[in-house]
């Protein structure tokens, strides 16, 4: 009999079945085990024959004999219990994963666990998408299932929130029985001024004891309750908190195809130009899940993007809202965690990583700007969190909404293909349309500051009219390097195939790849002349000719130099958004999702960035970054105006992109894709290895690539292998970096591929001596 067939438009490896991976996996059976003593305290022969398979947070893809200890579980031994365990010279917390009623070592070599920290087992849909992951990125599931939980449970915590006792009044005011006690009647009195409870340490500041506090309790007159400091029960009443806005045509159309299916896995794409009120539908289709009484999980690309979303989402609803982020705290994210697995709160908004949230009753996940590279970890268990997404809701079989202005190729082309629903947004509530991008030939103009005299002037109109300008320039620093005018020389890392960035704040060069730094030389290094010039412009340098050209405007300078200190980025988007007059210089941090009404002129600096790297990806992520930016200006009532400049205006792609916009040149880019079997059209996975030592690194990559693909000829898998070939920066942090590409027609045979290679390299001794890693669906050649 023939295999299921993957389901259709997912292709993340699920059979229709069992929604296993097509490939070697971790093999979990749903067995739970409780053990017995004899009348000495000591584990009875049954029970000592049985073992605990557990994953470890370590590198190596298996998982870790032990036996159990006398301390048994309430609910007896199962698969998901956190125990401790000796490791070595050191205890380490670990997850059960399989219980087994033998070993491959005699049990007299087992050590026992030492003490067991859970008394149920860690959420099961966590559980499966740990186990989930690890397969299908070729990880270890130890890492895997210690990277997703929060960093206090590793270190053996309780998955318990922190809690706050509440003191309220009880029994009416002026009770006889505190007539000789003042004391307790005046601490009574302001104890029924807070119906809602005061906590101990509000007590205490108005000048009351916890003796008094425990007297009154005694008479009946004052209660304590615990309750949780993230999501609390919210009293009951109406779901919103403000009433939801009137929805246009698209959007009314968008939002009844999602309820057509909240029930069932329902994989669509909202593909809405910039301003078009994606939000509104998510905020929406938020409300039907939360009526049943669901959770919706909502991602967002960057961090940036969290506080704004969080506060439009408490501001409509009255349900608790949580978010996950790296800016929170270890106690911080173990609240939210435990929130999310309760059930306690309702919308959950994150990062990349919240996608490992636990959720109680899974109802919808949304992934807004669902293009955004950020969404890709780029070290370590190198997932994918949109696509992760795709697997979760089709596991739990709940909506799922990818928002997008610039959908990714791979999107697009399973909405064109009509394995997602496609629906669109075409109109702005101001009914202006998008800007067009103007191109701006920089070719033979003198520049300021990277601006050209075009540029400066609509900068001037602008703020003459009381508007605000967004100039973008994708370089930190003042400038991209530093190069004596006698000889030459250019500023050089060290340790990396990179120029040195020139930065003014403080002064000094450094490297955007490995950030080292140096003081700025006095004289050329190679020929002592004082002739060293600024080459080319960053975002420090653009600030300081604007503050010279426009003296009386107010110049915000947004990257991640500026923004370092916490809170620093949104105390800038407040004053940004009171809509003054006032320039604004900015990176790409500008072009995610902000909604900046008062923008009415967006100035590219330089558009050829990534247009010609050799990644094959480049053209499609410069496009949609393009796209973004334009889509800050001209978002609320006045008509938006975006100037792009470059070099080759001429370029018959860059032009597409300015005349028809991002969709056109998608569907353009996909049939060059088609054409030359790239992805989306086959499936792709890399094999990095680096090493500081190039012939080690060469020497492995070439084994690597000579034994897979005797391989792949041996076992008649049509999968193809091409390499080793250096990374496009071949030195990086003072290693040296190669790859090995392996491409396949189906996702099944890639698999199948990498896991062996996988299995090739834990075995093979050379590769002990190197870094390496392999990348499943790499967003990046770099």
């Amino acid at each position: 009999m023939p295999p299921p067939d993957l389901v259709p438009g997912t292709a993340y490896g699920f059979k229709k079945t069992t929604n296993r991976l097509i490939a070697p996996s971790f093999k979990v059976r749903a067995a739970t085990y409780s053990s017995k003593t004899n009348a000495g305290g000591q584990l009875s022969d049954a029970v000592s024959a049985q073992v605990l398979k557990i994953a470890l947070p370590s590198p190596l893809r298996r998982l870790f004999d032990y036996l159990p200890n006398r301390q048994t579980p309430p609910g007896g031994w199962q698969p998901g219990l956190r125990v401790r365990v000796p490791f070595g010279h050191r205890d380490v917390v670990g997850v059960v994963v399989e219980l087994a009623d033998h070993s491959d070592l005699p049990h007299t070599q087992l050590r026992s666990v030492s003490e067991t920290l859970d008394d149920a087992p860690l959420p099961a849909d966590w559980l499966w998408l740990c186990q989930f992951t690890a397969r299908y990125y070729q990880h270890s599931l130890g890492d895997t299932l210690a990277m997703a939980m929060p960093a206090r449970m590793r270190q053996g915590h309780p998955m318990a929130g922190r809690t706050q006792t509440l003191w309220r009044a009880s029994g009416p005011p002026g009770d006889d029985r505190l007539s000789r006690a003042p004391k307790q009647a005046a601490l009574h009195a302001l104890l029924q001024q807070h119906p809602h409870g005061l906590p101990g340490r509000a007590v205490n500041a108005h000048g009351f004891s916890r003796d008094q506090l425990l007297a009154l309790e005694k008479k009946g007159l004052a209660e304590a309750q615990d309750i949780t400091l993230t999501a609390p029960t919210p009293p009951g009443g109406s779901l919103l908190a403000s009433p939801a806005l009137p929805l246009n045509r698209e959007q009314a159309t968008a939002l009844a195809a999602l309820h057509e299916k909240l029930d069932d896995y329902h994989p669509c794409l909202l593909e809405g130009v910039t301003g078009s009120g994606k939000t509104e539908v998510y905020l929406q289709l938020i409300e039907a899940v939360a009526a049943k009484g669901k959770q919706s999980l909502v991602l967002v690309p960057e961090i940036g993007l969290t506080p704004q979303t969080l506060s439009r989402f408490k501001s409509r609803f009255r349900v608790p809202v949580v978010a996950l982020h790296s800016g929170l705290t270890d106690p911080e994210r173990l609240d939210v965690w435990e929130a999310a697995a309760s059930g306690r709160a309702l919308i959950i908004i994150g990062t990349r990583s919240a996608i490992f949230t636990p959720l109680a009753n899974p109802g919808a996940i949304i992934v807004d700007e669902e293009h955004d590279g950020s969404y890709k970890q780029q070290d370590g268990l190198r997932y994918h969190a949109r696509d992760l997404a795709v697997a979760r809701a089709h596991h739990h079989k709940i909506p799922l909404l990818l928002g997008s202005a610039t959908p990714s190729l791979e999107s697009l082309q399973q909405a064109l293909t009509g394995a997602y629903r496609h629906l669109r947004l075409t109109q702005r509530p101001s009914r202006h349309p998008p800007a067009k991008l103007e191109l701006v030939d920089m070719r033979h103009q003198r520049r300021q500051g990277g601006l050209l005299p075009a540029s400066l002037s609509a900068i001037k109109n602008t703020l003459a009219a009381g508007k605000q300008v967004l100039i973008f320039i994708n370089r930190r620093g003042f400038a991209p390097t530093l190069a004596c005018h006698s000889c030459g020389w250019l500023a050089e890392c060290g340790q990396c195939d990179a120029r040195m960035t020139l930065h003014r704040q403080p002064p000094l060069l450094a490297c955007h790849h490995c950030d080292s730094r140096r003081a700025l030389p006095d004289a050329c290094p190679e020929c002592d002349s004082g002739d060293l010039r600024a080459l080319g412009s960053g975002t420090e340098r653009t600030e300081e000719t604007l503050q010279s050209l426009f003296p009386k405007t107010k110049v915000q300078r947004i990257d991640r130099d500026s923004t370092r200190k916490k809170d620093s980025f949104e105390q800038m988007l407040k004053e940004i958004q009171r809509g003054e007059p006032c320039l604004l210089v900015g990176t790409q941090m500008l072009a995610k999702g902000h909604h900046l009404p008062h923008v009415t002129l967006v100035v590219v600096v330089n558009a050829d960035g990534g247009l010609y790297a050799a990644d094959f990806r480049a053209l499609e992520h410069s496009a949609q970054l393009l796209e973004q930016v334009a889509g800050r200006a001209g978002r609320a009532a006045h008509p938006g105006r975006v100037l792009v400049q470059t070099l080759h205006p001429d370029d018959p792609q860059l032009g597409q992109l300015a005349e028809h916009g991002y969709g056109t040149l998608a569907r353009s880019l996909l049939e060059e894709r088609r054409l030359a079997q790239l992805p989306p059209f086959c499936f792709m996975a890399l094999l990095r290895i680096e090493s500081p030592k190039e012939e080690a690194a060469l020497g492995l990559a070439r084994q690597a690539a000579q034994a897979l693909r005797q391989w792949l000829s041996n076992s008649d898998t049509p999968a193809r292998c091409l390499g080793p070939v250096p990374a496009p920066m071949e030195r990086r942090q003072n290693r040296y970096h190669l790859q090995v590409m392996l491409t396949a027609d189906k996702r099944s045979q890639l698999h199948a591929a990498a896991s062996w290679l996988t299995q090739w390299l834990e075995a093979n001794r050379d590769a002990r001596r190197v870094r390496w890693s392999i990348d499943i669906d790499p967003q990046s050649l770099s």
